[in-house]
């Protein structure tokens, strides 16, 4: 019971604050581009670790962890791929596509994608990219508000439908009020509670395990084969398959719409580098830190029944009650904010993309506002009534937009000239393969499903455009 109670009041408290902010950033919002972009004046911090904590939220405590814990060391080829996916974001695509921003005055990705396309091709193509993101993130929101009913299910042994409701409520109050202010310093804050608890519970559990050397010995002890190997043990062309597919992880990274707009909305040069180094630092301790949480997972609780419970079984075990109950609250409030900034998104793709907001000039902030209500309202009836497994349908999302989208960011930064209609067969090219493959019977977010779409995408890019 003091651990429940430690994690409702820590609940309770950050959620009071998540509206606090909501409302301080509101009086910060009085336009579109504030509401969408913050003015362009984000600082290298917030920027760095709401990308951050936008890309990769509780999945990464959660499920890499518990990668780990069931794979081994080959889940090595996860992280140097999502490591390889930020580092080129930031070092490739950031810069050009601030710059664009600015000078364009553009909002959106759909702003991004259509730069130079007119008449009745920058219409299709602009209904094209809303509804790819709005069907890919309907579902990701959704799953995000079902995760959240998960974890206070399980925290508290209450019903996921008031959990779930309770949260999207609070997402929508701070995210209506505040706009893109409010999302990205939740989201940092959200950020720098991961960050914390990246770096805390690994060291807690090292220390519990006598230091590197003592975990190491014990860890071969106890791993199989296949575990103690960085191709899972894999023969021939398998082992590049491992490989390959592990460093695949990070390519749908180019494509996420709610990622791009962190680069529009960078306050300047100096920001963006700082940004960069303060990003990759992040991931860094982040990513290795749940690898190695996954790993010594098998030598304290090595009877886990569901392996992405290894951080809060091992919070339970190395850690005071105090500092355990505030680390699993920390993780509930990451699960049920993460859906702010796609649901950001979503709104822009109604009011901005789609001229919702244009019809109504003197009221674009409201038609945005409304718009943010309408997408809570139909996540949250796809969570309670259409539940599926979550981490299948994030990872189609993620795949899907990464597919439909990643492809044509390059193309635009590398200055590449296409005809009008081959944009648009591009996105629908990555969008329908990915679709086309998370249909198939086999597991969620295989080296085809990953891979396949973003290069045939590129691929029929580079081969039609003008030389």
């Amino acid at each position: 019971m003091e651990n429940e109670t430690v994690i409702l009041v820590t609940l309770v408290g950050y959620k009071l604050f998540l509206i606090a902010i909501g409302l301080w950033a509101s009086r910060k919002t009085q336009s579109n581009a504030d509401f969408f972009l913050g003015d362009r004046q984000l600082g290298p911090y917030v920027a760095a670790v709401s990308y951050s904590a936008s890309a990769c939220s509780a999945w990464t405590l959660l499920g890499l962890s518990g990668a780990a814990f069931v794979i081994g060391i080959s889940v090595l080829w996860l992280v140097l791929g999502a490591l390889a996916g930020m580092m080129i974001a930031w070092v490739y695509l950031a810069k050009p596509v601030q710059i664009a921003s600015r000078e364009q005055n553009l909002l959106t990705l759909t702003d991004l994608a259509a730069l130079d396309v007119d008449g009745k091709h920058r219409e299709h193509l602009t209904r094209s990219i809303a509804f790819v993101i709005l069907f890919s993130f309907v579902f990701y929101i959704a799953a995000q508000f079902q995760g959240a009913g998960t974890a206070f299910s399980g925290a508290f042994g209450l019903p996921s439908t008031e959990a779930i409701l309770t949260g999207a409520l609070i997402v929508m109050i701070y995210t209506w009020l505040g706009g893109f202010w409010a999302v990205s310093l939740t989201d940092a804050i959200q950020g720098t509670v991961m960050l914390f608890a990246s770096a805390l519970l690994p060291i807690a559990t090292l220390l519990e395990l006598g230091g590197l050397t003592e975990f190491w010995a014990n860890y071969q002890q106890v791993a199989s084969p296949a575990q103690l190997s960085l191709t899972g043990n894999a023969a021939g062309l398998a082992i590049i398959g491992v490989i390959i597919g592990g460093l695949s992880t990070g390519i749908s990274t180019f494509g996420q719409p709610h990622l791009i707009i962190r680069f529009m909305a960078l306050r300047d040069e100096t920001a963006r580098r700082q940004a960069t180094a303060i990003t990759a630092v992040w991931y860094v301790i982040v990513w290795f830190g749940m690898a190695f949480l996954g790993l010594a997972g098998a030598l304290l609780v090595p009877e886990l029944a569901n392996t992405e419970q290894v951080f809060f079984a091992l919070a339970d075990s190395v850690l005071p009650t105090l500092i355990a109950g505030l680390l699993v609250a920390a993780v509930i409030s990451a699960i049920m904010s993460t859906a702010d900034s796609q649901l950001l998104v979503s709104a822009s793709v109604l009011s901005h993309d789609l001229g919702f907001g244009q019809r109504y000039p003197n009221r674009q902030l409201m038609i945005s506002r409304i718009a943010v209500a309408a997408v809570v309202v139909i996540s949250t009836l796809i969570a309670l009534y259409l539940p599926a497994q979550i981490f299948a349908r994030v990872l189609f999302a993620w795949v899907a937009l990464g597919a439909a989208f990643g492809p044509m960011v390059i193309a635009r930064v590398a200055g590449w000239q296409l005809a009008s209609n081959h944009w648009l067969i591009g996105i629908w090219l990555g969008f329908g393969s990915a679709v086309g493959l998370s249909l198939l019977p086999n597991a969620p977010g295989d080296i085809a499903e990953r891979l396949l779409p973003f290069v045939l995408h590129l691929g029929f890019l580079a081969l039609v455009r003008k030389r």
